[in-house]
């Protein structure tokens, strides 16, 4: 097999050892995973694909560019093409994917990460917030995103939620009158830190949260729930730029 997403290079790594063949250079995990790169979720070399001659490539509608997939059907391989927008999709995306990798049944770490999602305690209040994911430009979170559902599950309403984009573009100063209770700052796709990011929101309480646990699916979403609860308290005990570095 070879995966151009990388929740689900981790996700049949951590299954199926040796399964995989080919992986992206962004999937960084599990770490030291031994196999060939094939470039980029966008640009994949489609040439090293095709020389790894594999029985499937998994792929995502929103990660990898439908002519990519396209051109690998065209030369005679089966692309398995997920769609993960909300928790529970990812579940059942997941068994999907595994199951045609050859999984025997569901895996221990998926049983973990379902039972830690379905057994959320009721948060004590909602939260507002912004989730910028990109800067020059500012882009933010909108509608219909897996990281958004995963927030909501939180406890966290993030206010462009209904946007008619699902990454829209918002000036910084719309962004600071929104006036949201916690700035959510993941570190990938762009990579907020302590030091880039909370000094355009003066006074806003900013989280830096992983972007492995707010918008990767796999064996991290056991995990999620917690590390994340814990980078939005820290955030509203400490406002503005003094915070713990992401988990």
């Amino acid at each position: 097999m070879v995966s151009l997403v990388p929740s689900l290079t981790e996700a049949v790594a951590r299954t199926l050892p040796g399964a995989l063949v080919g992986a992206t250079d962004w999937c960084t995990h599990p770490a030291g995973l031994d196999v060939t790169r094939i470039g980029g979720t966008k640009n994949p070399g489609l040439d090293r694909i095709l020389a790894l001659a594999p029985d499937l490539v998994i792929a995502n509608e929103e990660e990898n560019r439908a002519p990519d997939l396209d051109a690998l059907r065209v030369a005679g391989l089966e692309v398995l093409v997920t769609e993960v927008r909300s928790v529970p999709q990812a579940f059942a995306e997941l068994e999907r994917t595994l199951t045609a990798c050859g999984a025997p049944g569901r895996p221990r770490w998926l049983e973990r990460a379902e039972a830690a999602w379905t057994s959320l305690p009721e948060p004590p209040a909602r939260t507002t917030a912004v989730v910028p994911i990109w800067r020059r430009p500012w882009m933010v979170l909108g509608r219909d995103t897996f990281a958004g559902d995963v927030l909501a599950r939180l406890g966290v309403d993030h206010l462009y939620a209904g946007h008619r984009d699902r990454y829209p573009r918002v000036p910084l100063e719309e962004l600071c009158a929104a006036a949201p209770d916690v700035v959510v700052l993941p570190d990938e796709p762009y990579r907020f830190t302590s030091d880039d990011g909370p000094e355009a929101f003066p006074g806003l309480p900013c989280a830096p949260v992983s972007g492995r646990h707010l918008t990767w699916y796999g064996p991290s979403l056991a995990e999620a729930p917690r590390v994340l609860a814990e980078a939005l308290r820290a955030a509203r005990r400490r406002p503005g730029r003094s915070f713990p570095p992401t988990a």
